[in-house]
């Protein structure tokens, strides 16, 4: 079957949100997903439900794995054990921004290498190599950057040069730039906890000043960064703060914001916030 390659917020409130990603309809918790649903009859219809205590529930559990094609690309994806399917549809948004980054560095100094951190299954990743970058693909999660080759795989990418690094992102990036290495661009979604290889905590609170500070210790003169966050408390005037105080960024090259998705009758659903260096480009 063909993917459907549209990607919906159908319907949000009493603490759960109703998306269709290509052909499914999945139902699944969101904490901020406050109010009331405008859509009863619409909830039914899920062919996917999360639940923290049952796991996963409905006609689509035994269905495995199905293709979702967004700006171009084409993506697996498939209900996991923490009730995500592998994509941050908040992220879609970023990706008219990172090609108009890279456009730019292709014209300017040929193909450019960007460093990806927390990089998941790829999303990011495979947009800004379709558009022509060289990508430093890292995550601590080795089934979760099979799962990103996978993907890379199915969007036609095998060829492309980018490396894919199972990795803890401080250290990673601490040793990039001990190396001397540099990058275009840095891309990083760093969550609000979690563990590197070999069981090594993160907290965003306590990580990501070390992390920043890592970052603009390889980023080139004139590269861009583009930092999302998903943890309360980390507004977008609290992203651009610490971006210009680790990267020593002037205010005016710091764009900052929130992320959401909006439902069809212009409900926005907030997802987080973002902040970005535009590197002067």
């Amino acid at each position: 079957m063909p993917a459907r390659s549209d990607y919906e917020l159908i319907d949000f409130g009493g603490g759960a949100r109703l998306e269709r990603f290509g052909d499914r309809v999945v139902d699944r918790p969101h904490p901020g997903a406050l109010g009331a649903r405008e859509d009863s009859a619409a909830w039914q219809l899920a062919d996917l439900r999360f639940d923290r205590e049952r796991g996963w529930t409905g006609p689509g559990v035994g269905a495995g794995a199905w293709p979702f094609e967004p700006a171009g690309l084409r993506l697996e994806l498939r209900p996991t054990d923490a009730g995500q399917v592998g994509l941050f549809p908040e992220h879609l948004a970023m990706l008219g921004w990172l090609r108009t980054r890279i456009d730019r560095r292709l014209a300017a100094t040929g193909a450019p290498s960007i460093l990806h951190l927390f990089a998941y299954t790829g999303l990011a990743t495979l947009a800004m190599a379709a558009a022509g970058a060289e990508v430093t693909h890292v995550d601590a999660s080795k089934p979760t950057v099979a799962w990103a080759r996978r993907n890379a795989e199915l969007s036609g990418q095998s060829g492309r040069p980018n490396r894919w690094i199972v990795d803890d992102a401080v250290a990673f990036t601490e040793r990039e730039g001990r190396r001397g290495r540099t990058y275009a661009g840095i891309v990083l979604d760093p969550p609000s906890y979690g563990h590197g290889p070999g069981a090594r905590p993160w907290r965003l609170a306590d990580g990501l000043p070390r992390l920043l500070t890592a970052c603009g210790g390889v980023l080139a003169p004139g590269g861009f960064l583009l930092l999302t966050a998903h943890t309360p408390g980390f507004e977008a005037g609290r992203l651009a703060q610490l971006l210009g105080a680790h990267l020593r960024a002037e205010p005016r090259d710091i764009d900052a914001g929130e992320l959401g998705v909006a439902a069809a009758d212009g409900r926005v659903l907030d997802l987080g916030a973002f902040a970005r260096t535009t590197g002067g480009a």
